[in-house]
């Protein structure tokens, strides 16, 4: 089976990849129909995991120095099953790190929330909720047309039939997050603002 060995070595060569200045994803084209949907999802919750060695969270952030880093995943069952696989066993900074599949009125604490689903005005809503909850910082993460514009931190896009990701500082700003300049070499698009 080439096919599969070639998914497997994209998936391990991913790991090595991201933020090495190399080749960021691999290409969609590797795969057909659901196995594209299979190879998105693996390929974003690779980049949800890096994301967070490259997102500073104030102290505040934690209640105390052991406590884990959590992943609020919202609208995707299949992408929270994925970034478990992804994060078993690994640490961040010193941090276990735990996935929480969340329901859209049930966001809580998190870190990272990333808000699965490409209808923009529905992240929007989820993204507004979220904020308000009085959380000392979050990076949020989505992957609509319109998310940076709606307060999301990141915004992944399939360009070239490659997953890439734009950033928006004003948001991880206001979201409390400093972002490594080693994670905004590697995005896509950097902006100011909403824009």
């Amino acid at each position: 089976m080439p096919a599969r060995r070639r998914l497997l070595g994209c998936s391990l060569a991913l790991a090595a990849a991201v933020f090495a200045g190399g080749a960021l994803a691999p290409s969609a084209a590797d795969a057909q129909g659901a196995g594209n949907q299979a190879l998105e999802r693996r390929v974003k919750a690779a980049f949800l995991y890096k994301f967070l060695g490259y997102a500073d969270f104030p102290a505040a952030a934690f209640p105390d120095s052991a406590a884990a880093v959590t992943i609020g995943v919202v609208g995707s069952d299949e992408m929270a099953a994925e970034l478990g696989r992804v994060v078993a066993g690994r640490l961040v900074r010193g941090r276990p790190i735990v996935v929480r599949n969340l329901r859209e009125g049930d966001i809580g604490q998190v870190h990272l929330l990333f808000v699965a689903g490409s209808d923009s005005a529905r992240a929007g809503r989820i993204l507004r909720a979220a904020t308000t909850g009085g959380s000392a910082a979050m990076l949020p993460v989505t992957e609509c047309e319109l998310g940076l514009q709606h307060g999301s931190v990141i915004n992944f896009r399939i360009i070239e039939e490659r997953v890439r990701f734009d950033v928006s500082l004003d948001s991880a700003e206001r979201n409390n997050v400093k972002l490594s300049s080693r994670l905004l070499t590697v995005a896509n698009r950097v902006v100011k603002g909403n824009s």
